[in-house]
């Protein structure tokens, strides 16, 4: 027997019912996900202006804002979990159509992010070299103890001296060709021979220069929170679909009721 005009009305509402609430259950346990990302993101951008500032200020190239902004963009995706909660649990669609173009922006602000980390890696690099080797040549505590501290900083909690080897001080004019590393070189500076230097009496002092280890770090550091923006960028895409496919069985279901 053919369904009527009420029968078929009805059996697409029961179809579609269900479907809006599957949406509803995997949508807000993506808003979880994507909440969470933006709490990492908030404690990497302020690791990230605790642990790294000291290595970025050294360097000529100015990337010293990036810990801010990583904070920033984890505040707002914070902010923008919250609004897919709502949005989902009251099944209003013109927040769901909202929240996914702040999706949209967020995923292309973050795959530009990530993208450019790899890029700017090398000139990152390029530029701390050429910060250390301005901040050798300029040290001088008696007349910048801001500067000398970060060199200081650097060197003590790297246990690294000069930027390739220790000798490197031997031409600063810091040094005035006494053969001298500053005491952040030592190892015990309580006990340490650091004037006068030769390669037999540098026992006391770290050997190894701060540039490699630092690049290192950069490397190894850049790799993970660019990898981690371009992977939690992708993860929005997802986050996308479905708030449009919800908001599209909403308004079906809508019509279906008239």
């Amino acid at each position: 027997m053919p369904e009527t005009g009420d029968d078929g009305k009805m059996s697409k509402r029961m179809q579609t019912k269900p479907m809006v609430a599957c949406l509803k259950t995997i949508l807000m346990i993506f808003n979880f996900i994507f909440w969470a990302t933006g709490i990492l993101m908030l404690v990497v951008g302020i690791w990230g202006k605790l642990g790294m500032e000291k290595y970025l200020q050294l360097s000529t190239t100015n990337f010293t804002m990036a810990p801010y902004v990583l904070m920033g963009v984890g505040g707002f995706i914070v902010l923008l979990g919250f609004l897919g909660c709502y949005a989902t649990a009251k099944g209003n669609t013109a927040l769901l159509y909202i929240y996914s173009f702040f999706l949209f922006i967020i995923f292309v602000a973050e795959l530009a992010a990530g993208i450019s980390g790899f890029i700017f890696r090398g000139k990152l690099q390029t530029g701390f070299g050429d910060g250390l080797d301005k901040a050798l040549e300029a040290y001088n505590p008696a007349q910048d103890k801001d500067q000398a501290k970060l060199v200081d900083d650097l060197q003590s909690q790297l246990k690294c001296c000069g930027k390739e080897l220790y000798s490197d001080w031997y031409k600063q004019p810091w040094a005035a060709g006494k053969n001298n590393v500053p005491l952040s070189c030592c190892k015990d500076q309580n006990k340490c021979v650091h004037e006068g230097l030769t390669n037999s009496t540098a026992t006391d002092i770290y050997t190894v220069g701060c540039y490699k280890l630092v690049v290192s770090a950069i490397d190894s550091n850049l790799g993970i929170i660019g990898g981690s923006a371009v992977g939690i960028a992708f993860f929005q895409v997802i986050g996308m679909l479905f708030a449009c496919c919800l908001a599209r069985n909403i308004n079906q279901h809508k019509y279906e009721m008239v």
